[in-house]
């Protein structure tokens, strides 16, 4: 097994056959995406933000996850940023990293305005403190 270090020296383009090693070991490859090579110019698309307006529809529980997912999503893209700059690559797609953070900030928001149309005060105080603890 390696070490903390001789890990982190491991370029981040792991095949998938090594990397699913690495994550039955470490789970550190979830934060790498896999078989993206940094010195090809793959011109990969990706998806836009939520809109606020589309979240507004969404239930607790599916903010609740979504919420999650763009957490793991965030940690991913600056674990990969923080890598590749150290191996003096450029970090293919870096919109990628505002569309996340907008996302993140609109479900703040949708909570928010959730929140406020609260009409029990200690409730819509309990619901202000979560969300701000995000």
């Amino acid at each position: 097994m390696m070490l903390g270090r001789e890990l982190l020296r491991q370029p981040f383009f792991l095949s998938a056959a090594a990397s699913s090693s690495h994550r039955s070991l470490t789970g550190l490859a979830d934060f790498f995406e896999e078989g993206r090579d940094p010195k090809g110019d793959q011109n990969v698309t990706y998806g836009r933000s939520w809109k606020a307006s589309e979240l507004r529809n969404k239930s607790w529980e599916d903010l609740h996850q979504l919420w999650y997912v763009m957490l793991k999503e965030k940690n991913l893209l600056l674990s990969q940023r923080q890598m590749l700059l150290s191996q003096n690559y450029r970090m293919p797609n870096p919109e990628r990293v505002p569309k996340v953070r907008k996302t993140m900030c609109r479900i703040k928001q949708v909570l928010t305005e959730r929140a406020l149309a609260e009409e029990d005060a200690s409730k819509r105080k309990r619901l202000r403190e979560i969300i701000n603890a995000m």
